[in-house]
């Protein structure tokens, strides 16, 4: 008996079994997870495997797929569930900063201090002042629609059509400065330093007037020498004292006619921290006096045209 083989038990040679342990005949494997061996075949024929070509494609039969796991879509949904979560997040951050910006802007502009230190009385004025801006902003609707009712009305419209143009042209005629205007305003007049009375305070003082509702203006210095006031007029402080207005030197001090509402202007100048609280903290002084009739005689030279003329 070769090598290769070993006793039994029973006579007959058996060729050993690879992957198990030689060892004394009928002693059994030592190993825990070896077969037993009443269960194997002593005689099972051992098929042989075909060799496989090298360049032959190998056939692969089509193996199902797994069963998916129970908790497989759960975990999956987690991952969503966290981003809508970041999301929410995220938008409850922003909604809360927003509402903190609006917070403290209210609290911004309630807490103004312009408006805080104002007293009772100029608040009161100031809230006068816009309900007589907006009176007169109705009435100018109310009489434009009554121009527009008569402008579409046969020969009514073309007479009403007329005595518009003819009021148009009067109008402008006064803005332009080309022609004289008599109505109730105010007479401001601007006295102290060349810094009290700079063109900067001066411009100030026209711009604030035109604010409240003026309708025509001119400037005189004391040796009574006037300029029509219209949208182009420029200041400039003269370079030995005094002011120049469109090239005309003026001494001070100052007054300004002006032709509008007297309260509305008076409280447009008065304004806390405006015209006259400049003028006063440069050592000057304005004073305002109401006229129930004021001239506005002074025509502002028409400008000559070099390139532009009327289509006929």
């Amino acid at each position: 008996m070769s090598e290769e083989q070993r006793d039994t038990g029973t006579g007959w040679p058996q060729p050993a079994m690879p992957g198990r342990p030689s060892g004394p005949a009928g002693e059994p494997d030592p190993r825990p997870d070896a077969p037993d061996p009443d269960e194997l075949s002593p005689l099972a024929p051992v098929e042989p495997v075909a060799p496989v070509e090298p360049d032959a494609p190998v056939e692969r039969e089509d193996v199902p797929a797994p069963a998916e796991e129970p908790g497989a879509a759960a975990r999956e949904r987690v991952p969503v569930a966290r981003r809508f979560t970041s999301a929410g997040a995220m938008i409850g951050v922003l909604l809360a900063l927003l509402g903190f910006t609006l917070v403290v802007q209210l609290k911004t502009t309630s807490t103004d201090p312009t408006l805080a230190a104002t007293r009772e009385e100029d608040l009161v004025r100031i809230s006068s002042d816009l309900d007589s801006r907006e009176r007169r902003l109705r009435q100018d609707i109310e009489a434009l629609e009554e121009s527009q009712r008569q402008l579409r009305s046969g020969e009514q419209g073309r007479q009403a059509a007329l005595q518009e143009a003819t009021r148009r042209a009067d109008e402008l005629g006064i803005l332009a400065g080309s022609l004289p205007a008599v109505g109730p305003g105010l007479e401001v007049r601007f006295s102290g330093s060349d810094k009290a009375m700079s063109s900067t305070r001066i411009l100030d003082a026209v711009q604030e007037l035109r604010g409240a509702g003026a309708e025509a203006m001119q400037i005189q210095g004391v040796d009574g020498t006037a300029v029509r006031i219209i949208a182009s007029t420029y200041f400039v402080d003269g370079s030995g004292g005094g002011l120049v207005v469109d090239g005309r030197r003026l001494s001070g001090p100052y007054t300004i006619l002006v032709i509008g509402d007297p309260a509305t202007m008076r409280t447009a100048l008065n304004i806390p921290g405006g015209v006259v609280s400049s003028v006063r903290d440069n050592g000057g002084n304005v004073t305002s006096e109401d006229r129930e009739v004021v001239e506005v005689s002074q025509l502002h030279a028409p400008i000559r045209l070099d390139h532009a003329r009327p289509v006929s």
